[in-house]
């Protein structure tokens, strides 16, 4: 798979889950069994905006020519995946997200969306003309 893949499936799942999230959050919240409320609403629906913007951001840059900066875009998302995956575990353990088929596909998805960004920044180094800064 080339970059270019990895980044458009990245994409489309992100502004998909970022787009759901965002316009339906109670379709998200029951999915986890969580019991919603206003704050909890507002919360998801940010946290979709949020999504949408590393969505795009994934697309947009996907195409680009191996670079120092997209090698750091790469590690940020894989960070944020890596950051992101036990949350919803320590949920589940904690009785706040109450359906395991709440967290499951979330963090294998987690992971393998970090390998992903892993792999594909450990590639760029060597493929970039830039030197290193840092």
């Amino acid at each position: 798979m080339t970059r270019k893949t990895f980044l458009t499936i990245a994409s489309v799942i992100a502004l998909a889950v970022g787009t759901i999230a965002a316009l339906f959050p109670m379709a998200i919240l029951e999915s986890k069994g969580v019991t919603p409320g206003a704050p909890v609403i507002v919360w998801i629906r940010q946290v979709g905006v949020a999504i949408v913007g590393v969505g795009l951001t994934s697309f947009l840059i996907r195409g680009h020519a191996p670079s120092a900066t997209v090698r750091a875009f790469l590690l940020g998302n894989a960070a944020h995946q890596l950051m992101l995956a036990p949350i919803e575990v320590v949920a589940f353990h904690e009785g706040t997200i109450t359906k395991l088929s709440g967290i499951v596909p979330n963090t294998v998805l987690h992971v393998l969306l970090a390998t992903g960004f892993l792999f594909f920044a450990s590639r760029e180094r060597a493929e970039s003309k830039e030197p290193r800064t840092s």
